[in-house]
């Protein structure tokens, strides 16, 4: 089965056909267990479209709401894995792939549990230090206050993202759904707020959280020091 991701006909500007170039030429090269394999793309006046491989669970984001009794914690800490495993091949790609657009409706789940990280729409490759961000892109709920403010970012932007989804693995919530997407902008971009960690969390998931949530992106972890942390985890839970 395939799944495929149809860009809408009135949309067909030239900047869509450009951002459809660059979305195929970054999939075709990703392989990678923990990244949605990309199979092909249609271009015609009438379809403009990129097929992958269909993941039978949908998104995080959606499973988070409907399937919170089966994610006992040892899944939830072997699903963070999953994707810092993702995450770190695209930024250990040659030149460097930043996603700029983490959130957990862009994880992807398959019938086995496994997470695969999906949608490159807004992805670079990294040739300098630093990108630069239109806003609008992206989601303000998990984005860093950096993007938010429009700076200067980098790979660290994306581990920001990644600590709202382990925030949403450990609390199963909805990030600032008490708040307006305006009032998420004045909040983490400009108030330097961050979403509450729950007293139940276990210590060891809040303390990772916090450290990928660091004002300053140089004091944030790579995805490859998150992985060292989270591959403990899953131990520290019984199967079920």
């Amino acid at each position: 089965d395939v799944a495929i991701k149809e860009f809408s006909k009135i949309e067909y500007s030239d900047h869509v056909l450009h951002s459809f170039r660059q979305e195929v030429f970054l999939m075709k090269r990703l392989r990678h267990p923990n990244v949605l394999l990309f199979m092909g793309a249609v271009t015609s006046p009438q379809h403009l479209c990129i097929v992958t491989e269909y993941l039978p669970c949908g998104n995080l984001y959606q499973l988070l709401r409907r399937n919170t009794a089966k994610l006992d914690w040892r899944r939830r800490a072997l699903m963070a894995v999953d994707i810092a495993h993702g995450m770190n091949y695209l930024h250990r790609c040659k030149p460097q792939i930043v996603h700029r657009d983490l959130k957990s409706s862009n994880l992807l789940v398959d019938k086995n549990w496994n997470v695969k990280v999906g949608d490159f729409g807004l992805s670079r490759f990294k040739h300098s230090t630093y990108l630069t961000t239109k806003m609008g892109k992206g989601t303000p709920q998990w984005m860093a206050p950096e993007v938010i403010r429009n700076e200067s970012s980098d790979e660290k932007s994306d581990v920001y993202s990644f600590g709202v989804v382990l925030w949403e693995l450990a609390t199963q919530k909805i990030p600032w759904d008490t708040l307006n997407t305006v009032q998420v902008i004045g909040a983490v971009g400009f108030m330097d707020r961050r979403l509450d960690i729950p007293k139940d969390v276990d210590k060891h998931w809040a303390s990772l959280i916090e450290s990928c949530w660091h004002s300053d992106p140089k004091c944030r972890p790579s995805f490859e020091e998150l992985l060292e942390n989270l591959k403990v985890l899953p131990r520290h839970y019984s199967v079920q």
